[in-house]
C-alpha cells in the first residue's frame, strides 16, 4: 500500500499543487483546509507523514497547535512544516513543538519532494535495521531500532525520528565529538546551526523531564556534541 501523506493547507490552489506533485511520486494524499477538519481526521487515523502550514486562515497559530496535538498522539510520526513564515522564532517554535523539518514555501517542488523522501527513508532505515543493531544500550539508555523507541532508566523518551537518529549517532560512540555536519549526515537532513542547537536542546529537555540530573549530551564548544558515557 502506498504511503499516506496529509496536507493541512488553507490555500486550495497551493494544496492542490502539492497534492499533484506528491501523487505523481506514488503517494496517497489527503488535503485539509483547516485545523478542525485535520484534527477530526487524525483522530480517526493518523497518516504516515503530515505536512502542515503554520497559519490556517484566521487561525494564525493553528499549525503549531495541530503539531502539538499530533505529537501527543504519536511521538514518531514525521511532521513537516511548509509555510510562508520564515522568521527564526517561527522556525525554532516549530522544531520545539516536535516537527522533523521546517520548509518555507519558496522551496522548489523537487527540493520539497527530496526532503520528504529522505524523511521516509530515515523512518524505514530505523524500522528495518541490520539485525545486530536492533538494540543499543549505553548505561541507562536503551535504543530499539526496530521499534524506533528510546528508554532512559526504563522510561520511554518520546523522541521524533530526527531526534532518535541524533541520539543514536551520539550514543553509538560515547565520548566521541560529532560536529553539526556529521549529525546532519547521519539524520539525512539539511539544517542550519541554530536548528541543530534547537534539536539538541529539545532532546535534553525530554530526557530531563524523566531525570532532572540527566547530563548525557555534552556540548564541545566550537566543535559539536558528544555522549557522556559516564552517566550511570
Amino acid at each position: 500500500m502506498s504511503q499516506h501523506i496529509a496536507i493541512v493547507e488553507d490555500e486550495a490552489a497551493l494544496a492542490a499543487n502539492y497534492r499533484d506533485a506528491l501523487e505523481r511520486r506514488g503517494f496517497r494524499v489527503s488535503v485539509y483546509g483547516d485545523r478542525a477538519g485535520a484534527s477530526a481526521a487524525f483522530g480517526r487515523q493518523l497518516p504516515d507523514l503530515a505536512i502542515i502550514d503554520v497559519g490556517l486562515g484566521d487561525d494564525i497559530e493553528g499549525g503549531f497547535e495541530l503539531c502539538r496535538e499530533l505529537r501527543s498522539q504519536s511521538p514518531e510520526l514525521p511532521i513537516v512544516f511548509l509555510t510562508a513564515r520564515d522568521s527564526e522564532l517561527d522556525i525554532i517554535s516549530g522544531l520545539r513543538l516536535g516537527a522533523d523539518d521546517y520548509l518555507t514555501k519558496d522551496i522548489s517542488q523537487a527540493h520539497m519532494l527530496a526532503r520528504i523522501v529522505a524523511l521516509f527513508r530515515r523512518v524505514q532505515a530505523l524500522r528495518v535495521p541490520e539485525l545486530r543493531e536492533h538494540l543499543l544500550e549505553q548505561g541507562p539508555l536503551g535504543l530499539n531500532l526496530e521499534r524506533m523507541t528510546a528508554h532512559w532508566r526504563g522510561s520511554l523518551v518520546p523522541l521524533t525520528v530526527t531526534e532518535f537518529w541524533m541520539v543514536h549517532t551520539l550514543a553509538r560512540h560515547p565520548g566521541h565529538v560529532k560536529n553539526r555536519q556529521q549529525l546532519m549526515e547521519s539524520a539525512n537532513v539539511v539544517l542550519d546551526d541554530n536548528t541543530i542547537t534547537s534539536h539538541i536542546k529539545r532532546i535534553r529537555r525530554k530526557f530531563q523531564a524523566l531525570d532532572p540530573a540527566f547530563d548525557g549530551i555534552e556540548t564541545a564548544y566550537g566543535m559539536g556534541y558528544r555522549w557522556n558515557g559516564s552517566q550511570g
